[in-house]
């Protein structure tokens, strides 16, 4: 399954929406191609009868329950089943418990036994939309690519600038009147152009696969942010984003604090 593909299920979504309660059951939709085709842990407990939305509505011992403490016993009731699960994570904001959200974020893992398990995958449901996670491999080979390209392009603008003089050697020539660029330079930059086509065996601006992988993941991390910056949730309420902590670093004291102290010592 391709890192930029998407799923998402209007009729679901105009029949029940979609909450913290129910959107695991959302996630396991049959039609979803991201989800596992082998019976995982979450259908066991839906066949007991054992979902989000329902321990909000009954609990475990016929009390409704709030749904952060549903979801808490949801979690550890997935953590004494082993095999593949897929876990709801919580919400940065607290307030999102009780409130829609537009973005909520699915944990694929393997379990052994309750301390122990293996994270196959992060998956997001972005206003009804489910992405899957890019991998760190490929948001760096996408990084890695851009900044070739861009290297590449301002090594073949400034190989046109170059010149060669016996007596002073190589100096810069910056001149934005094209009539005085040396047509010896751009002949051998069109003869290095064309020996790299031949070497590499590909048009001027073709990518392989690798390299087309990882601008594909880049752009699915762009769409998802654009989703979530028009969301008017993000807007409107309390951010997504985690506060970062603030680090407090003492500065030494300044001039002028030395001499009041100085003076004040002095009185």
């Amino acid at each position: 399954m391709s890192e930029t593909a998407s799923f998402v299920d209007p009729v679901f979504l105009a029949r029940f929406g979609l909450s913290r309660a129910n959107v695991l059951d959302y996630f396991l939709h049959p039609l979803n191609p991201f989800r596992t085709q082998i019976n995982t842990s979450n259908e066991v407990l839906a066949m007991q009868g054992i979902s989000i939305g329902m321990l909000i509505q009954q609990g475990t011992t016929g009390f409704p329950l709030s749904p952060q403490a549903a979801e808490e016993e949801y979690h550890k009731a997935l953590t004494r089943l082993t095999g593949e699960q897929y876990e709801l994570l919580p919400p940065v904001d607290p307030s999102f418990y009780t409130q829609p959200s537009p973005l909520y974020t699915i944990r694929h893992v393997t379990r052994t036994n309750q301390r122990s398990f293996k994270i196959l995958g992060i998956y997001y449901v972005v206003e009804g939309v489910i992405y899957k996670a890019p991998s760190v491999r490929s948001l760096m080979k996408a990084n890695v690519a851009r900044t070739v390209d861009g290297l590449a392009g301002a090594s073949s603008a400034l190989s046109v600038c170059a010149r060669y003089l016996p007596s002073t050697g190589y100096t810069w020539h910056f001149d934005d009147n094209e009539d005085n660029v040396d047509p010896v330079a751009l002949m051998k930059l069109h003869k290095r152009m064309k020996r790299r086509k031949i070497l590499d065996n590909r048009k001027p601006g073709e990518r392989n696969e690798a390299e087309e992988e990882g601008l594909r993941s880049s752009q699915a991390i762009d769409q998802i942010l654009l989703r979530l910056a028009k969301s008017a949730l993000v807007s409107s309420s309390a951010p997504i984003a985690a506060p970062r902590p603030t680090i407090a670093v003492a500065e030494p004291p300044s001039t002028n604090s030395s001499v009041v102290g100085d003076a004040n010592r002095g009185k």
